[in-house]
């Protein structure tokens, strides 16, 4: 894939996604697959596993992403000394700058204030310039924007480009090596990158793709509605790792195309699952996770019998003690 920084790129295939995985082998950790004990008293008869993403470098699938993106513009000679900036609610954020920092390049990242501290501090503990600028993801995204003009740093993003997108559907070809057989995997969707390339891999396979969002921040599900991409207002427990405002065209070309079905939780059952995660499984994972896996007990989407599914956990970038706050909120 050859792509120029204005070129508009629609769609993903499942070569773009094999190619992401050739160049970042031996560079992220390959994705841990557990089925999952759902216990002796459960009533529904299908296979359910756990893509455990949150152990990946960085606590996300971002990292994956990331490592393609500055990999493909070294590899183009187009990777300049004045590094890479890029505007993120955290994740993405903390993978650019882990990725820059292991090529030697400067990193300067546009979070809005209201970013979790955990996140700023690894950021800074990566030796990331952190700027906190605005309320919202979308105006850090237009700080960054004006300082790539001004500085010459390479503009990366947190989901709407192909080289990110493509880097993080590497995750379903890791998951497919281990569940060959999968019927259907669910995700959460903020902006759409992970779902994009996920759904460019599982088309070519027959997998379903259920796509999870908050009720409060839907922003592939307004994007079909509307028949393309829309500004949605965010407001969501779920808003650091999924506030997207608009998804991206890459995201909706990939949801009109093969399976997909689009559910939407409500904040309190993401809270719930959270919650269900630390005290059942002792996962400690963020509230993006936790979508996900609300998505599976949605009236959007019932598991058939005997169905093979797995659920993507992703997102350890999260303060502990904040679970104890999830299950009194149950």
């Amino acid at each position: 894939m050859s792509v120029r920084e204005d070129d508009p790129v629609n769609e993903l295939s499942i070569a773009d996604v094999e190619a992401a995985s050739a160049r970042i082998a031996g560079r992220v950790r390959e994705v841990v697959v557990a089925r999952a004990d759902r216990g002796r008293d459960s009533a529904d008869d299908y296979e359910l596993h756990w893509a455990l993403e949150f152990m990946q470098h960085t606590g996300t699938f971002k990292a994956r992403g990331a490592q393609n993106f500055l990999l493909a513009h070294r590899d183009a000679g187009t990777l300049p000394r004045a590094g890479v900036t890029i505007a993120s609610g955290g994740n993405a954020g903390l993978a650019c700058a882990w990725a820059a920092r292991q090529h030697g390049v400067p990193a300067t990242v546009f979070l809005p204030t209201g970013a979790p501290a955990v996140k700023v501090d690894r950021l800074r503990a990566y030796e990331a310039d952190v700027r906190l600028t605005g309320s919202e993801y979308a105006e850090a995204q237009a700080a960054c924007a004006e300082f790539s003009q001004q500085s010459g740093a390479l503009m990366s993003h947190a989901y709407d480009h192909p080289y990110v997108a493509a880097g993080a559907g590497t995750l379903m070809l890791e998951i497919l090596s281990r569940v060959p057989d999968l019927d259907t995997v669910v995700l959460s969707v903020g902006g759409g990158g992970l779902f994009a390339g996920v759904a460019a891999v599982a088309r070519e396979h027959g997998v379903r793709v259920v796509a999870v969002e908050p009720e409060n921040s839907h922003a592939l599900r307004a994007a079909l509605e509307a028949g393309r991409p829309v500004d949605v207002e965010v407001e969501s427990v779920a808003a650091d790792s999924l506030g997207a405002r608009r998804a991206s065209q890459l995201a909706l070309w990939a949801a009109r195309h093969g399976d997909v079905r689009s559910v939407l939780v409500p904040d309190h059952e993401i809270v719930t699952a959270r919650a269900r995660l630390w005290d059942e499984h002792r996962l400690v994972v963020e509230h993006a996770a936790g979508t996900a896996w609300a998505g599976l007990s949605s009236p959007g989407y019932l598991p058939g019998t005997g169905e093979k599914i797995c659920v993507v956990l992703c997102g350890a970038n999260t303060d502990p003690a904040s679970l104890g706050v999830d299950s009194r909120a149950r």
